[in-house]
């Protein structure tokens, strides 16, 4: 498997490459040159198969001769030590994806990405730097799946004052190899800051010049190591669902939508997708007139999707074209006020909690109803437990359950520094 820069063919690299490098020296995303279908045997056991065996058939189809077989189930039953279930909610269906150390659904592509970097880094004695922009669940996951992992140290920015106090304590409360950089501006920013950082030539000489120069990569979804493994909860849900099933799919940075889109294609039986957006719609936006118009990002409640240009829409519009993606994707954007309402109505007559993002798949999935998506209402997913979110959802709903792996987190003191959203200072800090 070869993979290729979003921006043109010029630089063609393995798995190990691109997982390493986060970013095409272009400045564009890698994608693989084709999506690789399941084996049939695979594609038809998908409603059997054990969680961690599809996480291996998944993972394997894209990482070549890179991880070995032996080392990659390995790593798929450490990195997949929880599983996503599919509940029943009121007469549909709710993928859980939050049974992780950080409660959210990116410890998925970050504990199978600790891993595979450790391995593809076994003997190395140069360290390596991971930068990662976070708008809330990102970097708790990136900052636990990498914590005291040897030779890779950590540096993850944050929008100052757009995430939610427990959000904040998970990316900035470990100490050791994780750094946390509290950014004067949105998402955007950070994003900004990190994707030049991963390209500047100039700054890899500085630092090798201090005698301290690391390697640079991204943990972020435009990382294709931390974007693949999302695909296996989606193989394994629609397996169990019987087939046929959509998904309605909290839209912030997209890669949670492009790995449902990589798991279709692969082959598993899936019909479409809603693309649920909050008050950041350029991608409902798009789908409806063809016209792809990135902004500043708006701050909701549903923080984690606050993106404005989201970096997954170049990987989409790498393999789809709009018409294409037309076909079986329908865009939805909700309010705060429509969120706030899907919580209190879902939490009355059924006794279920939504989290924020989780009520905005819920409204659109409502909004999307059976419309050209299959014979199934789509299931909504649940990227983050509502508890992370007490603040919007206690009164609403009351008080919210704590699951342990929470509870620790609370208990931490963050420690950021504060920084502009200017590039000059972001890498004199590196």
């Amino acid at each position: 498997m070869r993979y290729y820069s979003t921006r043109g063919k010029n630089e063609s690299a393995g798995f190990a490459q691109a997982a390493l490098a986060g970013l095409a020296q272009d400045g564009g995303l890698f994608v693989p040159q084709e999506i690789p279908p399941y084996p049939r045997a695979v594609r038809t056991s998908l409603g059997t198969m054990d969680f961690r065996d599809i996480a291996f058939e998944t993972v394997k189809l894209y990482c070549g001769d890179d991880i070995p077989d032996a080392a990659l189930a390995g790593i798929a039953q450490t990195a997949f030590s929880f599983d996503a279930p599919l509940v029943s909610v009121g007469g549909r269906q709710v993928l859980e994806l939050f049974h992780g150390p950080s409660a959210a659904f990116k410890d998925f592509g970050a504990r199978f990405m600790a891993r595979a970097f450790a391995y593809l880094r076994r003997g190395e004695d140069a360290p390596l730097h991971i930068l990662t922009a976070t708008s809330g669940d990102t970097g708790g996951a990136v900052a636990e799946g990498f914590f005291e992992v040897p030779g890779i140290n950590v540096t993850v920015l944050y929008p100052k004052g757009r995430v939610t106090p427990l959000q904040e304590k998970q990316i900035a409360g470990l100490g050791k190899n994780i750094r946390a950089l509290a950014v004067e501006g949105s998402f955007d920013d950070c994003q900004r800051l990190v994707k030049t950082a991963l390209t500047d030539s100039d700054l890899a000489r500085r630092g090798a010049a201090a005698r301290r120069g690391a390697a640079l990569t991204s943990a972020n979804s435009i990382n294709i190591c931390r974007l693949i493994p999302q695909a296996v909860y989606y193989a394994a849900a629609a397996g169990r669902g019987g087939g046929g099933a959509s998904f309605a799919v909290p839209c912030g940075n997209l890669g949670n939508l492009t790995a449902g889109i990589y798991a279709m294609k692969m082959g598993a039986p899936i019909a479409g997708f809603v693309a649920a957006a909050n008050a950041n719609r350029a991608v409902p936006d798009y789908l409806a007139t063809g016209q792809y118009k990135p902004r500043p990002s708006v701050a909701t409640i549903s923080n984690a999707m606050d993106v404005g240009a989201p970096s997954n829409f170049e990987r989409i519009a790498a393999h789809f074209s709009h018409e294409q993606l037309r076909s079986f994707v329908a865009g939805f954007s909700v309010t705060d006020d429509q969120t706030r309402q899907t919580i209190a109505k879902v939490y009355e007559e059924s006794g279920y909690i939504l989290d924020p993002h989780g009520a905005v798949a819920w409204h659109a999935a409502t909004a999307a109803g059976q419309a050209a998506l299959g014979e199934k209402m789509p299931v909504t997913l649940c990227t983050a437990h509502p508890a992370k979110f007490a603040q919007t959802v206690e009164p609403i709903c009351g008080a919210v359950p704590v699951p342990d792996s929470l509870a620790g987190a609370m208990r931490r003191e963050a420690r950021a520094q504060t920084i502009p959203a200017d590039y000059a200072a972001f890498a004199d800090i590196l």
